[in-house]
């Protein structure tokens, strides 16, 4: 059974597991500097996907100046890769978003990972850049 939470409260379960999986997914297996990953927590909206009430999967988002969205941190961990988890959570928070009646929902994107963003209906904009070692491009989903 799949779950997904919603938090800003930075001592709920919700935001405790989606930072374990951060640790182990950016910092562990990527090698992201924990200064770099851990940044900006109290302003954003924390998300964890569970299955069978395990935390598989998280990202994170907060509002943008302009009625958008900034989603960040998009992760699921090593043993549930593959299971459509990502798609099912951010397909979540697109839902919410536009429902909140946010005009675009905004995200850097590892190089690697354009192709499944574009599955869900975002293009890429602007160039390519270099985030904590790795090539990124932002990408837009707009309602």
């Amino acid at each position: 059974m799949k779950k997904i939470t919603y938090s800003k409260d930075l001592s709920s379960k919700t935001y405790q597991d989606a930072l374990d999986i951060r640790k182990k997914v950016f910092i562990k297996e990527q090698n992201v500097d924990s200064n770099i990953e851990i940044d900006g927590e109290d302003k954003c909206t924390h998300v964890t996907i569970y299955v069978n009430d395990i935390p598989a999967g998280t990202a994170r988002y907060y509002p943008t100046n302009d009625n958008g969205i900034h989603i960040q941190r998009v992760a699921v961990l090593k043993e549930f890769r593959h299971q459509g988890l990502a798609s099912v959570l951010l397909k979540d928070i697109i839902n919410k978003a536009k429902a909140a009646r946010y005009n675009y929902i905004i995200l850097g994107a590892q190089d690697h990972a354009q192709d499944f963003y574009i599955q869900l209906g975002f293009k890429v904009i602007g160039e390519q850049y270099r985030e904590a070692g790795i090539l990124h491009h932002d990408m837009k989903f707009t309602f």
